[in-house]
């Protein structure tokens, strides 16, 4: 969002100026000179206030709001000339239904229009004319704005498009940016960044919808009914939303599955060099982590904790939490570089 510069604040000065003098000039409403100059700088002031908050509106729903005042328009003007075919509208009550009929249109055209904006398939973002029309919309769950990790996929380009942010999402990320816990406190605030990290990338389209559900009390079933209104996929890490969004037909984007699905492949008989961590559960057992997170349980190698092995892998485990893979260590004469390796490892450690 661009700041206004020093021109704007010099233009705004000249224009209030300009108003006032002119009022002060004519006296529009018989006032004195000084209450008309006032009276121009006030109306002056209210419309500045609603350029500003203009400013800030979606395109779309620019366009769609005066698309929706000009159709409420000509509608009260139609209602009018019913009115008048029916000898409804003469002497003062006439006048008045002449004179607010139409505005009363325009009126509720008006916030029709900015109501329903977001179905409209405006873009008038920049680059526009070279986004591809195969882009899906999705809608954002609170739990991967706290995550963050969003933000480092749509990045690299992985994500791009569409992002409908709800309101009721946003509220609730206030509401934990604000606990009293301080854990809770951090992790919204990072959630907010997030929001901002994805506000900036050119690819990336961030929508705040104003829609709510009164009727629904639970963020995870309004999300629902919003991905199904617009027809959007939703981008969860919550694993009961996604089972419920499944159920309900509702596309869903995991980030934990994503995660999981780019841990590396390893197949048994493959060998592989791992840190020993800890002890494992089991009697004889080694425990290691791959950069991914993915824990390593290897049989025989709780005398080498704190040492770096070569191990050879003999299953790997799917589970809800992602992959383990299980190896085993092959007690062998080391080599003069693998004494030097693993006393490279271990010496940090003591």
């Amino acid at each position: 969002m661009n700041r206004p510069g020093l021109d704007t604040y010099i233009l705004g000065l000249l224009f209030v100026s300009l108003v006032a003098g002119a009022a002060a000039f004519l006296q529009p409403f018989a006032w004195s000179p000084a209450a008309s100059a006032a009276a121009g700088v006030v109306m002056t002031l209210l419309a500045t206030v609603l350029a500003w908050r203009l400013r800030r509106a979606n395109p779309a729903a620019l366009v769609a709001g005066v698309a929706g005042s000009v159709a409420g328009t000509g509608l009260g003007l139609l209602g009018v000339f019913i009115l008048w075919q029916a000898g409804l509208v003469e002497g003062s009550r006439g006048g008045f239904l002449r004179l607010t009929v139409p505005f009363l249109g325009a009126y509720v055209g008006l916030l029709v229009g900015l109501w329903k904006a977001e179905y409209i398939p405006f873009d008038f973002g920049a680059g526009a004319s070279n986004r591809p029309a195969t882009w899906v919309t999705k809608v954002l769950d609170t739990s991967v704005l706290i995550d963050g990790r969003i933000a480092d996929i749509a990045e690299s380009g992985f994500i791009e498009g569409r992002l409908i942010l709800p309101r009721f999402v946003l509220h609730e990320l206030q509401m934990v940016a604000d606990s009293g816990d301080s854990a809770k406190r951090n992790r919204g605030r990072r959630g907010l960044d997030v929001v901002q990290r994805l506000q900036k990338l050119p690819r990336i389209q961030i929508e705040i919808s104003m829609q709510d559900f009164a009727g629904v009390r639970e963020v995870d079933l309004k999300l629902i009914e919003l991905a199904k209104l617009v027809g959007a996929k939703i981008v969860t890490n919550d694993f009961n939303l996604n089972k419920l969004a499944q159920v309900q037909g509702i596309e869903v984007l995991n980030i934990n599955e994503l995660a999981n699905a780019l841990r590396p492949v390893v197949l048994p008989g493959e060998t592989m060099r791992v840190f020993i961590l800890k002890e494992g559960k089991e009697h004889n057992q080694g425990v290691a982590y791959l950069d991914d997170g993915t824990m390593v349980v290897v049989d025989n190698a709780r005398r080498m904790i704190s040492k770096t092995i070569d191990v050879v892998v003999t299953s790997v485990l799917q589970t809800t939490a992602g992959k383990m893979i299980f190896g085993r260590f092959e007690d062998r004469p080391q080599t003069a570089t693998d004494s030097k390796s693993n006393a490279a490892s271990a010496g940090p450690a003591s």
